[in-house]
């Protein structure tokens, strides 16, 4: 360590003697618009990848959720012939084989037992809390229909249902559930499909990255974490990002209250056979809940079990 007569400095010696340094998070000059639905298959698939994105990235983009209008009806034609599915059991098979592939559980049995009818009630639901309360909450209610119908089989098009996690969010699920049902809620959730058109989106999830020249990235389908870091980098024209470090597992889980094994091997950068381990080390045993389904680990906070 050298200290410096002229410079007056101990160490190394910057070039400049005064330098301005801006210390203000980057201006978010990227529109992000997520088109999805609540009983979007690979939507659920892709939620490990996306909740890592948003958590290091989401400093350089302003975050919309779009509905999409993926189910209005069941009716006599098909309904997507180029994936085999004509009827609501159709629809079984194809979840089970995304939830193996991507490892985000997915029962499916609902679909053959007590089909969803429609994904508009509880997109309807989405909007009003959006409309009503704010993102946040709306965001979190679709992660809570999605693991009601995806990993717990539950009906979440269900009057009952919808009210029954509306309450979880602690909100007026009666209100809401009764206030999406009035025209209000169709006329919100007309907006987002007219949006969704607007940009151009066909299927589900799309992600378009659009910046302050109104030119953007779309990117269709789930795709790994780095094809959406790239997609930023080109909506910004920028060659290097800064990613901010991900959270404490401790206040993840805090925040989230459920997490399946792949969020946490995404998230943390892990082998399926490290989370177990990983988790114990990172909370005491008082603090959670390890749980299996469909021969996956998941963890609960313990205020939730």
């Amino acid at each position: 360590m050298i200290c410096d007569l002229k410079t007056g400095v101990c160490g190394e010696v910057g070039e400049e003697e005064m330098e301005v340094i801006d210390f203000n998070q980057p201006q978010k000059s990227v529109q992000l618009y997520y088109v999805t639905d609540p009983i979007c298959s690979h939507c659920w698939a892709i939620e490990p990848v996306l909740r890592r994105f948003v958590e290091q990235y989401g400093h350089y983009f302003n975050f919309h959720t779009v509905m999409g209008g993926l189910l209005e009806k069941w009716h006599d034609g098909p309904i997507d012939p180029a994936n085999g599915i004509y009827k609501p059991a159709d629809v079984a098979g194809h979840w089970r084989e995304v939830g193996q592939h991507s490892r985000m559980p997915i029962d499916g049995s609902l679909m053959i037992d007590n089909p969803v009818q429609s994904s508009y009630p509880p997109s309807r639901v989405f909007k009003i809390i959006q409309k009503n309360h704010s993102d946040a909450q709306a965001f979190e209610f679709l992660r809570r229909a999605r693991e009601a119908l995806f990993a717990f089989n539950q009906n979440i098009a269900e009057k009952s249902e919808m009210i029954e996690i509306v309450n979880q969010l602690g909100l007026d699920g009666e209100a809401i559930v009764t206030e999406a049902e009035q025209p209000v809620g169709q006329q919100l959730l007309n907006e987002d499909f007219a949006l969704a058109r607007k940009l151009g989106v066909r299927g589900f999830p799309t992600i378009m990255m659009i910046n302050e020249e109104n030119k953007g990235v779309k990117i269709s389908g789930g795709r790994p974490f780095e094809f959406y870091v790239n997609g930023l980098k080109q909506a910004l024209n920028q060659e290097e990002l800064l990613p901010k470090s991900v959270p404490s597992f401790a206040n993840l889980l805090e925040k989230e209250k459920l997490l399946f094994s792949k969020e946490i091997e995404v998230m943390y950068d892990l082998e399926q056979s490290e989370v177990a381990a990983f988790v114990q080390q990172e909370l005491p045993h008082d603090r959670y809940q390890a749980k299996e389904l469909l021969g996956e680990l998941y963890f609960t906070s313990a205020k939730m079990s």
